[in-house]
């Protein structure tokens, strides 16, 4: 194979080569995936899925079955549209440290693939259609809550918390469970006990979900100069939040089972609860013998325990 490769011929003044019409009409599909692509990626939607894996089974428990699919769609798209308007505006806000992160200096603004002034548009735009849309399709309480958590987890986590203490995660918990209240308030448009209980399940799990993510990229953060609990705590402090935290996760599943719910939500939470508790506690026990802690396994079990839950959720309200 011969590694002889063609320069592009530049024109006389010494310019770029002029790309021929064909050139010019492949191009284009491709630049224009390209730019999609970089949009799309802004609104992180992983984190997007995860969101709504919480939503529709608190509104089916809400609504004692399917709730209408007009108002699931509805949500759907409006819960999406908020989340991926919050997760803009905190690439936006973030840009200046996510250069510094290994994990994240290929995200479309530190990779100049989206300027800053078009990904502030763009989230502003998507917040303001998620929120009109919540307004306008389900009720005025489901929006406030709409338009409360993209403002909470843009000025307030990401701007401030995020970069000025290690209990950032902690108060940053009430954006990542407002989707179960949201869910809740547009089907009922109020919010009774279970839901309550739902939004603190979500809020504690947090911390033993991202704590081992934190772990993985604890030089990043540091470089960074953000104060995630690894970075500036003792081992002993993070493994005590961790445990602390999952099991106040799973008692608080467990203290939800009599709102309203059977052993069909009860028993699957309890199995899954305890693997998720045996998990925590294998992680801590070998960081305290600094041992090699693989933490995204916990990190990566914490999704699926919480996808089973709320999926009990789900069940439990159909049966």
């Amino acid at each position: 194979m011969s590694m002889i490769t063609e320069r592009p011929v530049s024109n006389s003044a010494g310019q770029p080569p002029v790309r021929t019409a064909a050139e010019r009409a492949t191009a284009r599909p491709r630049d224009l995936r390209a730019v999609v692509a970089a949009y799309v990626a802004l609104t992180k939607p992983r984190i997007v899925e995860l969101l709504l894996v919480t939503t529709v089974p608190a509104m089916m428990l809400a609504h004692g079955g399917m709730p209408s699919l007009w108002l699931v769609a509805v949500v759907l798209v409006g819960g999406s549209l908020a989340a991926g308007a919050a997760s803009v505006l905190n690439c936006y806000i973030d840009r200046d440290i996510d250069q510094l992160m290994r994990r994240t200096k290929r995200r479309p603004l530190p990779a100049h693939t989206v300027s800053p002034r078009n990904a502030l548009v763009f989230g502003l735009v998507l917040a303001v259609v998620s929120v009109a849309l919540m307004a306008v399709a389900t009720n005025l309480l489901a929006a406030g809550l709409t338009l409360a958590a993209i403002v909470y987890y843009d000025l307030v986590y990401t701007l401030w918390l995020k970069r000025t203490t290690a209990a950032n995660t902690f108060w940053g918990g009430a954006c990542g469970a407002a989707p179960v209240l949201i869910g809740w308030a547009a089907v009922t448009g109020s919010l009774a006990p279970a839901a309550w209980g739902l939004f603190a399940v979500v809020f504690f799990w947090q911390m033993p979900h991202f704590y081992p993510l934190a772990m993985k990229y604890k030089d990043d953060y540091a470089r960074a100069g953000i104060p995630m609990l690894p970075v500036v705590a003792s081992t002993r402090r993070v493994n005590a939040e961790i445990l602390i935290f999952a099991w106040l996760t799973v008692l608080t599943s467990l203290a939800v089972w009599p709102l309203g719910m059977s052993a069909i939500y009860g028993v699957p939470t309890l199995v899954v609860g305890a693997i998720f508790l045996v998990e925590a506690h294998k992680l801590c026990r070998r960081a305290t013998r600094g041992e090699a802690v693989k933490p995204m396994r916990l990190f990566h079990w914490s999704t699926t325990y919480l996808t089973i839950l709320f999926a009990a959720v789900a069940l439990d309200a159909l049966l």
